[in-house]
């Protein structure tokens, strides 16, 4: 599985967010949340979700915890911010380098996913995680816990 490595330009985001672990996963309660209210977001790009995790150090994973605590956003682009909606905020994603890794099947099976990321690509790759926002980006052929949905993960790299 190889990646394709690209720039994503600075991004805006509206969304919701909390604090959780892999051991305390809220995300279901997190996107349970904000998907019925995020027609109340205005200057909307698209109908993406953006799954966004934003862990405290780049060696998150080296030394995994899964009691160890991060980010975590369910949100949209915009293309411009202005009035958010209450119990809503804003963040933006920095201008940077990605490796975007597609993936299809059930969003809970993605564990194999991630182990080849972090274990096999990136140690043999010419980069090195960055201190910028992971994210998950849900197009229109996401579709939950099913296997045909398709999403990509977008891990921020920078060359070594």
């Amino acid at each position: 599985m190889t990646p394709r490595i690209q720039t994503l330009p600075a991004t805006m985001l509206v969304g919701k967010k909390s604090i959780t672990s892999f051991a305390n996963n809220n995300t279901y309660k997190l996107w349970q949340s904000f998907s019925p209210r995020k027609i109340e977001i205005e200057h909307s790009i698209n109908n993406d979700n953006y799954a966004v995790e934003i862990y405290p150090t780049t060696t998150f994973f080296q030394n995994f915890d899964p009691t160890s605590q991060f980010e975590k956003w369910a949100a949209i682009a915009v293309s411009k911010i202005e009035e958010i909606p209450k119990g809503m905020q804003s963040l933006t994603i920095p201008e940077g380098l990605y490796a975007v890794f597609p993936y299809k099947g059930k969003p809970s099976e993605a564990m194999k996913t991630f182990r080849y990321i972090y274990s096999e690509w990136l140690p043999n790759s010419e980069y090195e995680i960055d201190s910028r926002p992971y994210f998950a980006l849900m197009g229109d052929k996401y579709k939950g816990e099913h296997s045909e949905s398709e999403e990509e993960f977008w891990v921020p790299i920078k060359k070594k």
